[in-house]
C-alpha cells in the first residue's frame, strides 16, 4: 500500500515540512526523526511512503511538523489525523489531501477539554454514517459550534455532489472531531468544485453555504485507490461563544461544614451558586502543598514543596471520618465553631487541628486503607512523585527543616536510599504512609468536587505556578533542573517599586529540554486529572525570567535571563567614558551618604563603609544585600535600624550595569530604572544620552527575536502535550513578541482594565479585548474594584469621566452602581471569558459586600511576607439563598450573551 501525503502549505525559502506518525516509515512518532516532505508546487508539499504487507497495522495516526528558517519546529495542533486502514476500500494507494491545523485557529479552542467534555458536550446533532459502497473519496471537516438540529452538508459540481442542488444536499455524519462524507466519484469528471453548508434536519431545510471561494478537488480517480480530504474547518461565521466565571482561592471559601478554611468539598457549594448565577467557570489559585515551616508563612500558595502533592489544609475531616468516627467529630466541634467564627483564616490553628485529626483517623483506618484496591491503584499511578514526597515530608519533620542541605541523612537525593527509607518494614513506616493517606483523600475529594462541577455544566480552572520552592521536594530530587544560585522575581512596577523577589530558583531550561521537558509534561498530566483549563502564572518566564543573584534581596538587583548583553566594544564606539568600577560597583560619595542618612551619616560611614580610590565602598561584611539583611536580623527591630538597613540596600543597588560572569568582564546588563540612580545622575551629559539610547535598545529592541526563539523552544511542545485550554498571565513588562507567540499557539491572554498593555493609554477598555482572551477587573495580586477606587482620587476621577463616560465629579467611594458598571463592561466584552473575583461581584450589592474593601484583598505583591488569609465574610450556604442578588447577576450574565 502506498500513502501519498499532500499538504496545503505556502512556504518561504529555507522553510521545510515533515511528517511523523505511528509507523516505522513515519519515524515512529519521533519529532526529531520526522520524514522530510518535498516541495510540490505553490500550493502543496508532498511525501510518498510504502506500507509493507508484512506489518499488520489497523490504523495510522500522523501529524505534520513545520521547521522555520531559524530551526524552530512547530507541530500542528491536534492528534486526530487517523487512517483506519481496515475501513478504506483502496488496495493499492491512499492519497491524503491535508490542510495544516494552525494552533492559533480560534476553532481549535473548542476542541479543548473544557468544551469537548463539559461546555459543548452533547450539543451537536449526530447522524448515522451513510457510506457509499466502495467509496473513492472521504471528506473530513470540522465545525465545533453548530446549533441544535444542525448538521453539515456538501454540495458542488457533478452528479455525486448534486450539481449545487441544496434541496437534497449530501449530509455529513459525525465521527470523533470530524464531520465526514464518503462518496464515489467514479462516474464524475474530476476536478470538482464544492462547498460545505449547514442543514437543519428538523425543518429539513438548507440554511446557508460556508463563506469564501469554492473548494476544489484536483485528484483523478483510479481503481484500487482512495482519497481522504482533511479540509480543516468549515468557513462559518459562528456566534461568538462567551462565558463568565468566578475566581477565588479554595482557602477563601466559607461554608458551615468546613473547618476554619475553605476545603475541596466547598467547591460543590460554589458550583451550586455559580449555576444559580449563570457562571460557567470556577477559577482557583494553586492548591499544592506548601508546608515547609509549619507556620503561617506557608500560606503563600505559589511556594509549593511539591509540584504534584495537594495541600492538607483543603481536607474535609468529616468526609474521611464517616459515621464510624462520630466521636472524633464531636471533639472537633468546638474547634470548628471557633475557627469558623473568625473573619479570616488562622492558618496555624487550622493546620494543627486538621493534622491532629487526620493522624488519629489514619491510626484507626490504616489497616483497611493499605488494602484498599482504589488506593493501591492511585499509588501505582502516582508513585513517581508520591513516594519521594512522603519521604521528603518525613525527613522535613525529623530534622525540623525543609532545607535538605541541613539534613544529617539523605541531603542528596538517591532513589535507592529512599526506597529503603520508605520500606514497609521500617518502624517509622506509619510516619511515611500517613502522607499517602492524606494525598489519597485529597485526591478523592477534589475529584468528587470537579466531577460535580462537570455534571452541572461548569468547568474548573487551575493555576500553574511559574516557580518551585527552593527547599522543596522537586529541588531535592533533581537540583540539576534548576539554577539554585539564582532567584526568580519581577522587575519594578507601580505595584512593587523595588521589584519582586519570589525566592524560587530559576529553571535550567537546557537540562529540562534533554528529556523533552518530562517534568513539565508530568505536571500538565497531573493537572488534567482535576482541571479543564489552567492559567500559566507569569508566562513571560518562558520567554525570559527576571533573575536575581542569590546574594541579593531586592528585585531591583535582577536582570532578564537569557538576554543579549551590552558588549564593551559598544560602549567604546559610543565614546562612553566607561570604567568598570565606576559603572558596575555601588557609587557612594560623601554627598550621597549625607543625603541618604542625614544625622546618621557619620555612624554609617564608621560602621559600614570604607574609603577607597576617591569613593566609599561597603566593608566586606556588608557588601551584599544578604549580608546586610543577616546583620540587621540579629539586631532589635527599630525605626532607626530599618531606616539604615533600607539605606544600605539602596547603596548596594546604586549601579548602572551588572557585569556578566567571566574573567574578562566585557559584557554587561543594565540595571532596571538606571536613570533613577544617583550613579547615573552624576555622569556627564554625553554619557547620559548615549546610555539612555543604549538602555532603550537593550530592553525594547535587541532582545525581541531572541526571546521569541526562547519561547518557541518550550511552549509549542508543552502546549501540544495537553488538551486543556491554556491561558497565560502576560502582565508586567511584556516584550513585543509575546502577543504574536501567544496568538500563534492559541494561548488566551489576560486583559486587565487598570494594566493596559499599550503604554500610551492609562486604562484598557474591555470592549477592545481580543476574542482569545480573559478579561478581569483585578487579579488576586491587586486590590478589588472598590479598593482600587479609593487608592487615588485623581485616577478614579479620570476613570469616571473617560472609561465610564460620566460628567462631573466622581464619588469618593465606589458605589454599588459604579461597581456594577465596571462588571457590566467586562461582561459585554468580546473576550471569550470574563472572570471576576468573588469580591468584585459582591461589590455590586450594598447589602452583601464587606464594609471595608481593604479587608477583601488577597495578596500584596510588594510584601514577600504577606499572610494569605482572606476568607469570604458570608457562607456559601447563605449566598446561595440571596435570591434577589443571584437572579440579578444571572440576568446580567444572560443579557451579555455569556
Amino acid at each position: 500500500m502506498i500513502l501519498n501525503f499532500y499538504l496545503r502549505f505556502s512556504t518561504k525559502p529555507g522553510q521545510t515540512l515533515y511528517v511523523s506518525g505511528n509507523y516505522l516509515a513515519l519515524a515512529n512518532d519521533s519529532i526529531t526523526d520526522a520524514i522530510p516532505m518535498q516541495y510540490f508546487n505553490a500550493e502543496f508539499w508532498y511525501l510518498q511512503i510504502e506500507i509493507t504487507d508484512d506489518i499488520d497495522i489497523d490504523s495510522i495516526a500522523y501529524h505534520y511538523i513545520f521547521k522555520e528558517e531559524d530551526g524552530n519546529e512547530i507541530v500542528e495542533w491536534g492528534n486526530d489525523r487517523v487512517i483506519e486502514m481496515d475501513k478504506i476500500p483502496a488496495k493499492e494507494a491512499i492519497t491524503l489531501l491535508d490542510t495544516w491545523n494552525h494552533s492559533g485557529e480560534i476553532e481549535n479552542a473548542f476542541f479543548t477539554k473544557p468544551f469537548q467534555e463539559v461546555l459543548l458536550k452533547n450539543k451537536s446533532t449526530a447522524l448515522k454514517a451513510a457510506t457509499a459502497k466502495g467509496f473513492t473519496h472521504e471528506f473530513r471537516v470540522k465545525a465545533p459550534l453548530l446549533q441544535q438540529d444542525e448538521v453539515l452538508c456538501i454540495s458542488g459540481t457533478g452528479t455525486t455532489l448534486g450539481d449545487w442542488n441544496t434541496e437534497m444536499p449530501v449530509l455529513l455524519f459525525k465521527s470523533g472531531n470530524w464531520w465526514k462524507a464518503q462518496l464515489n466519484f467514479t462516474s464524475n469528471s474530476i476536478p470538482v468544485a464544492y462547498k460545505y453548508g449547514v442543514y437543519n434536519i428538523a425543518t429539513k431545510k438548507f440554511i446557508h453555504f460556508e463563506s469564501g471561494n469554492n473548494r476544489t478537488l484536483p485528484v483523478d480517480t483510479h481503481k484500487g485507490k482512495s482519497t481522504i480530504i482533511h479540509d480543516g474547518f468549515v468557513h462559518l461565521k459562528y456566534p461568538d461563544w462567551k462565558g463568565a466565571g468566578v475566581a477565588i482561592p479554595v482557602f477563601s471559601l466559607r461554608s458551615k461544614n468546613s473547618l476554619g478554611s475553605g476545603e475541596f468539598t466547598d467547591i460543590t457549594l460554589l458550583v451550586d451558586w455559580a449555576k444559580k448565577t449563570g457562571l460557567k467557570l470556577i477559577q482557583l489559585l494553586p492548591i499544592n502543598d506548601t508546608t515547609a515551616n509549619h507556620t503561617w508563612t506557608d500560606s503563600y500558595p505559589y511556594a509549593a514543596i511539591s509540584a504534584f502533592a495537594l495541600h492538607p489544609i483543603y481536607l474535609n475531616i468529616e468526609k474521611i471520618a464517616g459515621k464510624k468516627n462520630a466521636a472524633l467529630l464531636k471533639e472537633l466541634l468546638l474547634i470548628k465553631q471557633s475557627l469558623n467564627a473568625l473573619p479570616d483564616v488562622d492558618y496555624d490553628a487550622v493546620m494543627v487541628a486538621k493534622i491532629a485529626a487526620v493522624t488519629e483517623l489514619y491510626q484507626q483506618q490504616k489497616e483497611e486503607f493499605k488494602k484498599d484496591k482504589k488506593f493501591i491503584e492511585f499509588f501505582k499511578l502516582n508513585r513517581h512523585w508520591l513516594l519521594p514526597y512522603a519521604a521528603f515530608c518525613y525527613l522535613r519533620d525529623k530534622y525540623s527543616t525543609a532545607d535538605f542541605n541541613q539534613w544529617k541523612t539523605n541531603a542528596v537525593y538517591d532513589e535507592k536510599s529512599i526506597q529503603q527509607l520508605v520500606a514497609v518494614s521500617k518502624k517509622h513506616y506509619d510516619d511515611i504512609a500517613i502522607h499517602y493517606f492524606i494525598q489519597y483523600h485529597l485526591h478523592l475529594q477534589l475529584k468528587d468536587a470537579t466531577a460535580y462541577a462537570h455534571k452541572n455544566g461548569i468547568v474548573v480552572k487551575g493555576d500553574l505556578p511559574i516557580g518551585i520552592y527552593r527547599y522543596g521536594c522537586d529541588a531535592w530530587m533533581a537540583p540539576e533542573l534548576y539554577n539554585m544560585n539564582e532567584q526568580a522575581g519581577a522587575p519594578p512596577d507601580d505595584f512593587a517599586v523595588k521589584g519582586q523577589n519570589w525566592g524560587f530558583p530559576t529553571y535550567n531550561w537546557k537540562k529540562m529540554q534533554e528529556d523533552g521537558f518530562a517534568w513539565w509534561r508530568q505536571r500538565f498530566e497531573q493537572m488534567s486529572e482535576y482541571f479543564d483549563t489552567f492559567r500559566i502564572d507569569h508566562i513571560l518566564g518562558f520567554f525570559r525570567i527576571w533573575s536575581i543573584p542569590v546574594h541579593a534581596v531586592d528585585g531591583i538587583m535582577g536582570r532578564f535571563v537569557p538576554a543579549i548583553p551590552v558588549h564593551i566594544n559598544e560602549l567604546h564606539k559610543l565614546n562612553i567614558s566607561f570604567n568598570h568600577h565606576r559603572y558596575c560597583k555601588p557609587y557612594i560619595t560623601q554627598n550621597i551618604v549625607n543625603d541618604k542618612f542625614a544625622s546618621d551619616a557619620e555612624m554609617v560611614i564608621s560602621t559600614y563603609l570604607q574609603w577607597q580610590d576617591g569613593l566609599y565602598e561597603l566593608k566586606e561584611n556588608f557588601n551584599t544585600q544578604r549580608k546586610v539583611e543577616a546583620h540587621f536580623n540579629q539586631l532589635e527591630i527599630s525605626d532607626q535600624n530599618t531606616f539604615i538597613k533600607d539605606g544600605l540596600m539602596e547603596l548596594i543597588s546604586n549601579v548602572i550595569f551588572f557585569d556578566e560572569a567571566g574573567p574578562q568582564q566585557q559584557e554587561f546588563h543594565f540595571r532596571f530604572n538606571m536613570e533613577q540612580t544617583s550613579s547615573f545622575k552624576d555622569l556627564g551629559d554625553h554619557d547620559k544620552q548615549q546610555l539612555k539610547n543604549l538602555y532603550v535598545d537593550y530592553f525594547f529592541r535587541r532582545q525581541d527575536d531572541f526571546w521569541k526563539q526562547e519561547a518557541m523552544h518550550k511552549l509549542p511542545g508543552l502546549k501540544q502535550s495537553t488538551n486543556m485550554l491554556v491561558c497565560g498571565e502576560d502582565l508586567g513588562l511584556v516584550p513585543a513578541c509575546v502577543p504574536d507567540v501567544m496568538s500563534q499557539l492559541g494561548l488566551l491572554s489576560l486583559e486587565i482594565q487598570r494594566m493596559p498593555k499599550d503604554s500610551s493609554t492609562e486604562f484598557f477598555h474591555p470592549a477592545n479585548a481580543p476574542y482569545l482572551s480573559v478579561v478581569t477587573p483585578a487579579t488576586h495580586d491587586m486590590s478589588t474594584i472598590r479598593g482600587w477606587w479609593e487608592e487615588s482620587f485623581e485616577k478614579s476621577q479620570r476613570f469616571y469621566n473617560t472609561m465610564l463616560g460620566h460628567y462631573g465629579e466622581a464619588p469618593f467611594f465606589c458605589t454599588d452602581i459604579i461597581n456594577k458598571e465596571i462588571v457590566l463592561q467586562h461582561l459585554y466584552s468580546p473576550a471569550m471569558w470574563s472572570i471576576f473575583q468573588l469580591q468584585d461581584l459582591l461589590g455590586m450589592s450594598e447589602k452583601l459586600r464587606r464594609e471595608n474593601p481593604n479587608d477583601e484583598r488577597i495578596n500584596i505583591p510588594s510584601n514577600p511576607k504577606h499572610y494569605w488569609r482572606y476568607r469570604m465574610h458570608i457562607s456559601l450556604e447563605d449566598l446561595i439563598e440571596e435570591t434577589e442578588f443571584n437572579s440579578g447577576l444571572m440576568e446580567s450574565v444572560k443579557a451579555s450573551g455569556r
